[in-house]
């Protein structure tokens, strides 16, 4: 059941990482992060000192800022119990939080973080790295599946936080979409043209997700795929 975002939500740490390499892969990564002490400065590209190995998956403006909620850590705890790095930070999130999750999140959703202003922009899509930093295959897949793989932000206004700062939800816009409802409709095997058309609609999407269902919306219409 979503909740009502009235009351606002401690950022409990924060994170940034720099690349390195996972056991056994040549691949670097920066998704094993470290908790920072003090105050950060997020800018338009994210928080000072945060790396990424693949900047065209990872990072930049539509993908500056990873919140990933700890009741997820939990839910894979159990599904996984032998899986490492299970903890804070340790899927390559910024923001660690309880109390928010796909649920209650819409994309488009702005909130105030210390000084500076986050706007919901996507959610994550997992890849290969997060069974590689579990040691355990089917994470990833599990991550999707269950649609809990967190959600980026954008910056809207670069400032500074620090831990102990609340995450406070200021604005969503008129037609906002959650990020549990856009998962669930992509997940599907054969969704109806009138929700991808609604999900590419969605205010304050990436634009590249945007591309991305309306190219799949023509392929469907193309194809005659229709439900």
């Amino acid at each position: 059941m979503a909740v009502e975002l009235t009351a606002p939500v401690i950022v409990g740490d924060i994170f940034t990482g720099r690349v390195g390499f996972l056991p056994g892969e040549s691949r670097g990564s920066a998704i094993a992060k470290e908790r920072l002490e003090g105050r950060c400065v997020i800018g338009s590209d994210g928080i000072a000192g945060d790396e990424h190995a693949d900047p065209r998956a990872h990072g930049g403006p539509e993908k500056a800022v990873h919140l990933f909620p700890l009741e997820h850590y939990e839910a894979l705890a159990r599904a996984f119990p032998e899986a490492r790095n299970l903890h804070p930070g340790g899927l390559g999130e910024n923001l660690s939080t309880r109390g928010l999750t796909e649920v209650d999140t819409h994309i488009g959703d702005i909130f105030a973080l210390g000084t500076a202003r986050l706007q919901v922009a996507q959610p994550r899509t997992p890849c290969w790295k997060i069974d590689a930093r579990c040691g355990v295959e089917g994470v990833a897949a599990h991550v999707a599946e269950h649609g809990i793989a967190g959600w980026y932000f954008r910056v809207l206004t670069p400032g500074e936080c620090a831990a102990g700062d609340s995450l406070l939800h200021l604005e969503r816009p008129t037609g906002a979409v959650s990020l549990a409802r856009f998962n669930r409709g992509l997940r599907a095997q054969r969704p109806a043209l009138e929700l991808l058309d609604r999900l590419a609609s969605a205010p304050g999407l990436a634009p590249d997700w945007v591309r991305k269902i309306r190219s799949r919306m023509e392929w469907l219409r193309q194809n005659g795929d229709l439900p």
